[in-house]
């Protein structure tokens, strides 16, 4: 059976990475996650193009290499790399999610929240 791929943009925040990864693993029925980090991808996908375009390349080898179809951008509570409120966190991944969609990437997109006992909720998923 050929493993299946999905795609994680997560903060760097060490805290995140696992209960991320189980979490798309069961949602996705992915074998292996692609993790992309940053500090705060959130606040820089929302608002830094220069990076937001360094992403992309990171996530068309994921998607044309491992031929992964869904892709996640994830905050998340007590982040030092965007140390925002919720609402803001929320608002950060409306716009992210906004911008990565008019890359027509031909993968769901994924909003993630992991709050402070480490749990992850799902925010939206569109297909773009």
């Amino acid at each position: 059976m050929k493993p299946k791929f999905a795609t994680v943009i997560n903060c760097m925040d060490g805290r995140v990475q696992e209960p991320v990864n189980e979490w798309m693993k069961n949602y996705t029925g992915a074998t292996y996650i692609d993790v992309i980090t940053e500090a705060g991808p959130d606040k820089m996908m929302s608002s830094t193009a220069t990076a937001s375009r360094l992403i992309l390349k990171r996530i068309l080898v994921s998607r044309d290499k491992h031929h992964s179809r869904q892709i996640a951008l994830v905050a998340h509570h007590d982040c030092a790399g965007n140390p925002v409120s919720k609402e803001q966190h929320m608002n950060h991944l409306q716009q992210s999610a906004k911008i990565m969609a008019t890359w027509h990437l031909d993968m769901t997109i994924i909003m993630l929240w992991v709050d402070e006992n480490w749990k992850v909720e799902l925010i939206s998923s569109i297909d773009a």
